[in-house]
């Protein structure tokens, strides 16, 4: 199997004719493209790696729809990794090889594509406020699921959710439609980047807000814009680069501010301190924190953003989760009083909070009281699927041993 591992994959052209591979094609769909390549050229993973330039780890991910890809250079590899003839190329989503005849040499394709998008754009015309006002309903409820049972339980609606978002904006001619659909595009793709950053898919997440910025723009909200961009600097922080996501946020607040509503700025100042104290930044952190609670509004949330929860519970929480890095004191107080305000919705914070306070009970010298949070945040990440706190959990598990020495 290694010796062909650098063998062209040759699949039978008339493959490309049957109706089952157009649907790929058209759908973009990866998954099952790669296992054409397996059933009809008996291509190896190794092979769909060495011919797309995908490491081999992903094409696993990817054959098992456990990974997207939504790359336009990665689709050009596929495609050429692949041999795709023109035709099932332009049906790909891409430019045909022979220039000299952009349209390829495929009887009534160009006819055949004509056809589909007067037929998309047809369907589009049926999207009215109603049916925004459904696909953003939507949204919301995979929003209040993501918060109870985490990102992998929900991760086929949330494929499909944001496929038909997708679908519905790309065809959509008139301009109020298509902004608001860009809106639900933006606030589907952020979630969507949230869940990958807590599953530890850190590519995906990136691509991810870099669809919810483009939605937002479109859209015209600057504070959809502020708020998917300040939250793709989790990523950043995730990979080790504090001091640029605290550069990036300060950045996003400035150029913000004075069009965004209170609540939303509370939440990047505290988004800055969480990013400070990643840094060690006392001073930094302490400021934004600061900040955070004279901007934070009376009432617990603001419809006009469904993406935000944020009250004084939850300031709590993440005060707490700053300063705990500090060793500051006050800290136990701050995330007991954040755990007492949770309503038991929020399962993959609670598991942060517990995670937080288990901490600072070890630094105060309570490893017998920190462990029966830590037990339950280990049991609420593994519901959620955190890996993002199960890192963390598992870092405190190992330190609670060793004060019960």
């Amino acid at each position: 199997m290694h010796s062909n591992a650098f063998n062209p994959i040759d699949i039978p052209a008339w493959v490309w004719d049957r109706d089952e591979s157009q649907e790929i094609l058209k759908n973009r769909d990866v998954m099952a493209l790669f296992n054409l390549a397996v059933k009809y050229s008996g291509a190896s993973q190794i092979r769909l790696s060495t011919a797309t330039g995908i490491a081999q780890g992903h094409v696993s991910l990817i054959i098992r729809g456990r990974r997207q890809v939504t790359d336009l250079e990665v689709y050009e590899r596929i495609a050429t990794g692949l041999g795709l003839p023109d035709h099932a190329r332009m049906l790909f989503g891409l430019a045909p090889l022979d220039l000299a005849s952009p349209t390829g040499d495929h009887g009534d394709n160009h006819q055949e594509q004509t056809d589909e998008l007067t037929a998309r754009i047809e369907a589009a015309t049926a999207i009215d406020p109603v049916m925004v006002m459904i696909l953003t309903t939507e949204t919301n409820n995979l929003r209040l699921m993501d918060r109870r049972v985490g990102g992998v339980a929900i991760a086929e609606k949330m494929r499909a959710q944001i496929a038909q978002v997708q679908r519905a904006h790309r065809h959509a001619i008139r301009p109020g439609i298509r902004a608001q659909l860009a809106q639900v595009l933006a606030e589907t793709s952020s979630l969507a980047g949230w869940q990958a950053i807590h599953t530890g898919a850190l590519n995906d997440a990136w691509d991810h807000y870099e669809q919810a910025k483009a939605a937002a723009r479109e859209a015209d909200d600057p504070a959809v814009l502020a708020y998917v961009s300040a939250e793709q600097t989790y990523v950043l922080m995730e990979l080790g680069r504090p001091a640029e996501a605290t550069e990036l946020l300060q950045y996003i607040h400035a150029t913000h501010r004075d069009h965004i509503p209170n609540r939303l700025r509370t939440w990047l100042s505290a988004a800055e301190a969480e990013a400070a104290a990643i840094l060690g930044d006392e001073t930094t952190c302490r400021a934004a924190l600061d900040q955070a609670a004279a901007l934070l509004p009376a009432g617990e949330a603001d419809v006009s953003m469904p993406y935000l929860s944020l009250d004084a519970h939850h300031l709590a929480r993440w005060r707490g989760n700053c300063l705990v890095r500090f060793g500051d004191p006050g800290t136990v107080e701050d995330l007991r009083s954040a755990l007492a305000g949770m309503d038991g919705t929020y399962n993959r914070a609670e598991s942060g909070v517990r995670c937080d306070l288990g901490h600072a009970l070890l630094a105060r010298g309570e490893p017998d009281a920190a462990q029966p949070h830590i037990q339950r945040a280990q049991q609420l990440a593994t519901m959620t699927g955190s890996r993002r706190q199960r890192k963390r959990i598992e870092e405190l598990v190992r330190a609670v041993k060793r004060s019960l020495r």
